[in-house]
């Protein structure tokens, strides 16, 4: 393929801004106010609940003991241990950078299929790939940069072969990307490494001192998302081209963003958004934008939390990604996972709480997702077939839940939670309003009283007229009074830890 190795500034903004074309008179306009217009959280996102996506790229042939997706910034930081391990595996960072982990990056076992397969097994109602990383890395057939998919490491596109095998399963498709983070991310002024070559420039960014990154205030804490130097204009220009390239081609359902995208220029930002916004016009469909605070103003698009959730119901719709692994995004050896009872319990949580879950995975850099990935997704839509009904197309209750477990706010917070407690009870309702589910995360050895359903509750007369558990025939002895929903003790014989569901039907 012939591939443009360099654009202008001019051919950048074409780009850019093509994909609604003037004369359309889009709907809508480039500002705050019009984006708050469009429709948010359509109402197939509110029914889905759940997604898949993937870190997977040259990062995923480094072997890192830990953050491989950070392994292109780290392994050239003097100090860090990444750093440590790469100059001990692969030698000086002039003659190896990351640039030389590509040809690594062979995805020959790489199945779009099957993973679309596995996806839908796992109960995720849309999936899609990370189309690209902060290590400036397109996943896509490209004409914007000759560092891309189609031309090297795989030399396959890869965004179109998953988005082919998404929807061909009847799932939503989606795409991340991250590429913002490129600004500041290599030490492009570093003149020991590979990312100060100028001939590499397309793959490092442009040259920017230390202050790209972040410069450490009186606290001495660096910060990369307010960066003393803000990219140039041609960054924000090429980033944008990158974003409406992918929206034009495969018209992704849902378009999702990394933080730090409040170093780009508040234009760029709202351009983005109309010409998404104003695509899905084009094309008939209903899509999510999603941001991280304050990258995108509030109403303007979809929030999304990392490795974190919501105390308590949120009025809006909202999203939280996290992953499989606890160590890493991308595939390190060795991987340490969460439990799939730890990861069904946060999907119950999150979604009493009007969240949805996005959940990463790790593929190796042959294609192959590892046996412990496929099984704790595997799992997670085992219990989902059983118990779905709970979880999709459901809405939140007046109170999420109770128990004695309070999950903590704050981004990443998930890292430092411990989990639930066996006494911890969710709530999801149908949409009607007569089916109400109380998810139980653990069993007891005395009856479960459900609070909630207090007959007084909620300023009116909750009356119960059938309870049932989810699964499993037996016959549920209950009482309701002014203290609750009593539930008679019964040992429930479940093969696994994960969550049961009661099942109550409410009287109109």
């Amino acid at each position: 393929m012939n591939k443009l190795l360099t654009l202008t500034s001019t051919a950048l903004m074409f780009v850019a801004t093509s994909s609604v074309s003037a004369a359309e008179s889009p709907k809508f306009k480039a500002n705050w106010d019009s984006l708050a217009q469009y429709q948010q959280a359509p109402e197939w996102f509110q029914d889905a609940k759940f997604g898949i996506y993937a870190h997977w790229g040259p990062y995923s042939a480094t072997k890192a003991a830990f953050g491989s997706d950070w392994y292109s910034r780290n392994m050239y930081v003097e100090g860090h241990p990444l750093n440590a391990y790469h100059k001990k595996t692969y030698g000086d960072l002039k003659n190896f950078g990351y640039k030389d982990f590509i040809p690594m990056f062979k995805a020959e076992k790489f199945d779009a299929t099957e993973w679309a397969k596995l996806y839908k097994a796992a109960g995720a109602k849309f999936a899609g790939p990370v189309a690209e990383h902060a290590d400036g890395f397109a996943m896509w057939d490209t004409q914007l940069t000759p560092w891309n998919a189609a031309d090297m490491g795989p030399k396959r596109d890869v965004v179109a072969e998953l988005e082919k095998a998404i929807r061909g399963e009847g799932l939503k498709f989606m795409t991340s990307f991250h590429h913002h983070w490129k600004w500041g991310w290599y030490p492009t002024s570093d003149k020991n490494t590979d990312a100060s070559n100028p001939k590499n420039e397309a793959l490092y960014g442009p040259t920017s001192d230390k202050t790209a990154w972040g410069t450490a205030k009186a606290n001495g804490v660096i910060t990369p998302l307010h960066p003393e130097t803000l990219p140039p204009q041609k960054f924000a220009d090429e980033w944008l081209a990158k974003v409406n390239e992918v929206v034009d081609r495969y018209k992704p359902d849902l378009l999702w963003f990394d933080n730090r995208m409040n170093i780009l220029p508040e234009q760029t930002r709202m351009d983005m958004a109309a010409n998404y916004y104003n695509s899905a016009e084009k094309w008939k469909k209903d899509v999510v934008l999603t941001y991280k605070t304050p990258d995108l103003l509030v109403g303007s698009a979809t929030i999304d939390l990392e490795r974190n959730r919501m105390s308590s119901i949120y009025p809006q719709p909202w999203l939280t990604d996290t992953s499989v692994g606890v160590n890493s995004w991308g595939y390190a050896e060795p991987m340490k996972y969460y439990s799939a009872q730890r990861l069904v319990q946060d999907l119950v949580d999150i979604v009493s709480k009007n969240g949805s879950v996005l959940l990463n995975i790790a593929p190796k850099a042959d294609g192959t997702i590892p046996q412990e990935q496929k099984d704790l997704l595997l799992a997670i839509g085992g219990w989902l077939k059983v118990n779905g009904e709970a979880i999709y197309a459901t809405r939140p209750w007046y109170t999420y839940g109770e128990g004695p477990t309070i999950t903590p706010e704050g981004h990443l917070a998930d890292l430092h939670f411990k989990g639930f407690s066996p006494q911890d009870i969710r709530y999801t309702r149908s949409k009607d309003n007569k089916t109400l589910y109380a998810i139980k995360f653990g069993q007891s050895t005395n009856d479960t009283i459900l609070k909630a359903l207090s007959r007084l509750q909620y300023g009116h007369n909750i009356k119960v007229k059938s309870v049932e558990l989810i699964g499993k025939p037996n016959k549920i002895e209950w009482q309701q009074s002014k203290e609750g929903l009593t539930i008679k003790h019964q040992k429930i014989s479940f093969n696994n830890d994960l969550p049961f569901v009661y099942k109550i039907q409410l009287e109109n």
